[in-house]
């Protein structure tokens, strides 16, 4: 056995203190604390006089599909938060498309766009006097209605849902159902796209912004280091308000939309800053997402994911057993396309449908532009 090895077998079992408890460290004093139990009622008073008036109070809230007792410590805000966190729908975001499929080192995925939103919207709700634990909440389970591919999948989904396929309207009442989540966050992350209806909570309008704050910026970043684009390409009307990096971006909208709260009482952007905003996004659409490669590979995701769907309709027992609900074989096949990973779905079109391996999404070659 290695040293390193045998130092960190050692640290098995902790170190047994003078007074019985086991601490995790052997050679300091832990730093001790006045004994107190912050119960969660404590704490939903104390939002009382720390949130602002017309922010979302975790007390008389927290309305489950299903009756629920209390938590002893945290508040049913802190309680859907740390169950998305946990679930298998958040963590398979890190294996979904942002923007480029199967993304290279430091490319975004669903999972790190989720993180960027819940920093961008909790910074506005710190700052402003509005629920954290919600606006977490509804910022880290905003997308896990996306299935693989990107937005391509909603298109390949339509086909197949009565009404169209919607990620925001998919991940509140299909994939995260089962996580009985409180319908305030249910409805932030129902209606976080500007095409959805207001959500019902400044905190749901708070995410609406930064999600398309955080992805305008960071979607830019990507395609900036992948040479698709160049900074020195965005026009001086975006560059003049807001910069050209990432950074100076966020400051600026989550500063814009502070302000715009603090002094107004309204979840939203003033002209200027919100016109930047609309005119990065025009520029992405244009330069990176409609670019002829990204149309492409939209196709060819919308291609492989139909005949996923199809293979799962006609051969049902194909389905494992718990994902298929009895008489709905189409939304159970949907159901579970869309919560495949990229590499899953494909490896398992190629495996199951015989898919060629020509005709599957590619991933963006970034070597010519390494140095």
């Amino acid at each position: 056995m290695t040293d390193r090895r045998r130092e960190w077998t050692s640290t098995m079992r902790g170190y047994q203190g003078s007074d019985g408890l086991v601490f995790a460290h052997r050679d300091s004093v832990p730093p001790s604390v006045t004994p107190r139990t912050v119960a969660r009622e404590q704490r939903e008073l104390l939002e009382e006089e720390i949130l602002t008036p017309g922010a979302t109070r975790s007390r008389g809230a927290g309305q489950r599909e299903l009756d629920e007792e209390p938590d002893p410590f945290r508040t049913c805000f802190e309680r859907d938060r740390d169950r998305i966190l946990h679930s298998n729908a958040f963590r398979r975001l890190a294996g979904k498309t942002q923007v480029f499929v199967f993304p290279a080192d430091h490319q975004r995925t669903r999972l790190t766009h989720a993180l960027e939103v819940a920093q961008v919207a909790t910074a506005v709700a710190q700052a402003t006097g509005l629920n954290v634990a919600l606006t977490e909440a509804i910022a880290l389970g905003h997308d896990c209605g996306h299935g693989p591919g990107g937005h391509a999948s909603e298109e390949a989904f339509d086909h197949f849902v009565p009404g169209g396929y919607h990620h925001a309207q998919w991940g509140a009442d299909v994939v995260l159902r089962p996580l009985n989540l409180c319908e305030e966050t249910l409805d932030g992350i129902r209606n976080h796209s500007w095409s959805r209806p207001t959500p019902s909570t400044p905190e749901g309008v708070v995410v609406s912004w930064a999600d398309r704050c955080a992805y305008c910026a960071h979607d830019l970043e990507d395609a900036i280091s992948a040479g698709i684009v160049s900074s020195e390409d965005l026009p001086s009307s975006i560059t003049r308000v807001v910069g050209s990096t990432r950074s100076s971006q966020l400051r600026a909208f989550i500063g814009a939309l502070i302000r715009s709260i603090t002094e107004t009482g309204q979840v939203g952007m003033d002209a200027e800053h919100a016109g930047a905003l609309g005119e990065l996004r025009a520029f992405n659409y244009e330069r990176i997402y409609n670019r002829p490669e990204s149309l492409e590979q939209g196709q060819a995701v919308i291609d492989v994911l139909r005949a996923l769907v199809e293979t799962f309709i006609d051969s049902p027992s194909l389905l494992p057993a718990s994902h298929l609900t009895d008489g709905d074989v189409v939304g159970s096949a949907v159901t579970y396309v869309a919560g495949m990973t990229d590499r899953f779905a494909f490896d398992t079109a190629t495996e199951l449908v015989g898919w060629p391996a020509s005709k599957l999404p590619r991933t963006l070659d970034t070597s010519r532009f390494r140095a």
